[in-house]
């Protein structure tokens, strides 16, 4: 299990049990008592956990933020530039699918002045945002609500999901290599995305510059199985010819210009 892993299980375990113990930690992450004294001293930095004697504990009755509730608020103006670039590419009428990551809500919320839209997702927060819109269809996938985020995931989600056809899958990821391809830390999350693009006509991946020549654990696909890269700054000549070599549309502000 990789650090940040371990890290969103021990704030899921202190927002139900509002304290831990770093020797129950290490027996149940199977890690040393100084690991997990890192980890809580880290939690503790980003302002999630107070360490105390043999452990740490929420700040009285406050919920603690997870990980989910971090990402939301990092790198918000790169997420709301690659939001407003997607938007231009869906029209009036589109059957879309959304995942359930930051920038998917963020582009949920500049979409909403489309008409006759049908959207499946599997983001609670998207399904919040966009059930009022008056002549939409907004259909969530069901399925295991999962703790470090308002989303769902695992095979009833992946099934619901299957079992549709749409004009396009939107979708982010942790980390995208020109090799590797575009990967997540989560395999449940991983395979619903696969799932979406499975059932899509065109693929749509939103991954801001902090993302690019990175790994993470589970793959989601290859950089050939998308038909838009967008992204929130221009990219170097390696990446270019890669995408074009690979049919792939690159949507960046240098080539909004243009």
């Amino acid at each position: 299990m990789l650090a940040e892993e371990r890290r969103e299980s021990i704030l899921a375990s202190l927002n139900t049990q509002g304290q831990v113990g770093v020797g129950e930690l290490a027996r149940r992450f199977h890690v040393s008592e100084e690991t997990v004294r890192r980890d809580l001293e880290e939690l503790e930095r980003q302002g999630l956990a107070r360490r105390v004697h043999g452990g740490a504990m929420t700040e009285g009755r406050t919920r603690l933020e997870t990980p989910y509730d971090t990402r939301r608020r990092t790198n918000v103006a790169s997420k709301q530039l690659i939001a407003r670039l997607a938007s231009e590419l869906i029209g009036d009428g589109e059957y879309i699918m959304m995942d359930e990551s930051s920038t998917s809500f963020y582009l949920a919320t500049l979409i909403k002045s489309l008409k006759r839209l049908t959207v499946i997702t599997n983001s609670m927060e998207i399904v919040s945002e966009l059930s009022p819109v008056e002549g939409w269809t907004v259909m969530c996938t069901g399925g295991i609500k999962r703790q470090s985020a308002p989303s769902f995931a695992g095979h009833v989600a992946e099934s619901m999901v299957s079992g549709y056809h749409v004009d396009k899958a939107i979708i982010s990821c942790d980390s995208v290599s020109i090799d590797a391809g575009f990967t997540d830390r989560h395999e449940d999350t991983a395979l619903i995305k696969r799932a979406m693009m499975a059932s899509a006509r065109q693929v749509m991946l939103l991954c801001d510059r902090t993302k690019l020549d990175r790994t993470a654990f589970a793959k989601i696909g290859s950089l050939n199985e998308i038909d838009y890269f967008v992204t929130d700054a221009p990219l170097d000549a390696k990446w270019r010819e890669t995408l074009l070599a690979r049919g792939v549309k690159l949507i960046c502000p240098e080539e909004e210009q243009k």
